[in-house]
């Protein structure tokens, strides 16, 4: 989650200059393993990415240490840096519990190397003097699992930048088709149900030739893309090149209906991006998004086809259905940039003073 890491250090440097010198100490990355001939370039990327996060930045991290009161660990899926940072000083953001599920669920799934990475990310996580989390659907999976005590834990919820508030005009947006579209935006990691998204759509289009669908931020997996073809979609799959944010924002802006398919998140900020831009947006009946955005939003069961696509249909029909435009501003409203640095200056104050101090 580097963007919240980098609108934390944003604002804390903007806005709690007076206590905190903030500074970020980001991982070098090392292509050891990319430079070797015959290895596997997808191999041999995620070779160097475990290098970087379990070898190298943490030796990075012990060198800096001493120039530092507080640290904090932006994601959780770099909690293993804990171990060689004083734990009674330390927080970590936990997005979700992703990165554990193969050691915390009854036969979890995952080789033996990946299993000990989690375990070492996980005791990382259970040292840290305080861990914040995003959703109330966070914390209670946490609590399910006995993670981490209670006291321990800090609500800290996303924010929305100011660029999502004042969607740019179309001309800041790459060559797109004139066409009506649905946008995605979103990785293509299996929990998001890009197949999902693409059986709608190709339900849709049956209907409304003209339809598009505009994805981003998805490199497709094989199985992904063989999908597409199999479904006869691939001409009206649109897939911009990474996109500035006043230009997402002016993507949203555009966009007929924003959808998002995903069989569990931990919070979900495309939701609120798009509802800042001004988009409707119909979103799968998960928790964390019934929490985040509540009745502006529409939702539906992620396994429902046919659910999907009539509330499309309806809501494509018949805009005055949508959640009103005041009812989504109103949402989206609670969640500011502001708010999260000032949660997490808070928590690391009551560190350095001693009263969130572990025995």
């Amino acid at each position: 989650m580097e963007f919240v890491a980098e609108m934390l250090l944003a604002h804390l440097q903007a806005e709690h200059a007076d206590r905190y010198d903030a500074q970020a100490v980001r991982p070098r990355f090392f292509s050891l393993f990319e430079t070797l001939p015959g290895l596997d370039a997808q191999m041999a990327w995620n070779a160097d990415r475990l290098l970087t996060r379990f070898v190298t930045y943490p030796s990075q991290l012990v060198t800096k240490r001493r120039g530092f009161e507080l640290f904090h660990v932006a994601d959780h899926s770099y909690a293993q840096v804990v171990h060689v940072l004083p734990a009674g000083r330390t927080g970590v953001y936990c997005h979700d519990l992703d990165a554990f599920a193969c050691i915390l669920r009854p036969n979890g799934e995952g080789p033996g190397w990946r299993k000990a990475m989690a375990r070492t990310q996980l005791s990382g996580l259970q040292r840290a003097a305080v861990v914040f989390y995003s959703t109330e659907q966070v914390r209670r999976q946490i609590e399910e699992f006995s993670l981490v005590e209670p006291a321990r834990l800090v609500h800290a919820p996303y924010g929305v930048a100011e660029e999502f508030f004042s969607p740019g005009r179309a001309d800041d947006l790459p060559a797109l088709p004139s066409s009506p579209f649905l946008l995605h935006v979103g990785s293509s990691v299996s929990r998001k149900r890009l197949d999902v998204l693409f059986r709608v759509f190709a339900e849709l289009r049956r209907e409304r030739p003209e339809l598009l669908l505009v994805q981003q931020g998805a490199q497709l997996t094989a199985a992904q893309r063989n999908l597409v073809a199999e479904l006869g979609i691939g001409d009206a799959l649109v897939q911009p090149p990474r996109l500035s944010r006043p230009a997402l924002a002016a993507l949203y802006g555009r966009a007929e209906l924003v959808l998002l398919t995903s069989e569990r998140e931990g919070f979900g900020l495309p939701i609120l991006e798009g509802l800042a831009a001004g988009s409707a947006v119909v979103a799968s009946d998960i928790p964390a998004f019934r929490e985040v955005a509540g009745d502006a939003v529409t939702f539906c069961a992620v396994e429902d086809i046919a659910g999907w696509v009539a509330t499309i249909r309806r809501l494509l029909d018949h805009p005055e259905l949508r959640p009103s435009p005041a009812r989504r501003r109103e949402v989206v409203s609670r969640y500011t940039w502001t708010a999260h640095a000032a949660t997490i200056a808070r928590a690391y104050a009551r560190l350095a003073d001693g009263r969130m101090a572990r025995a």
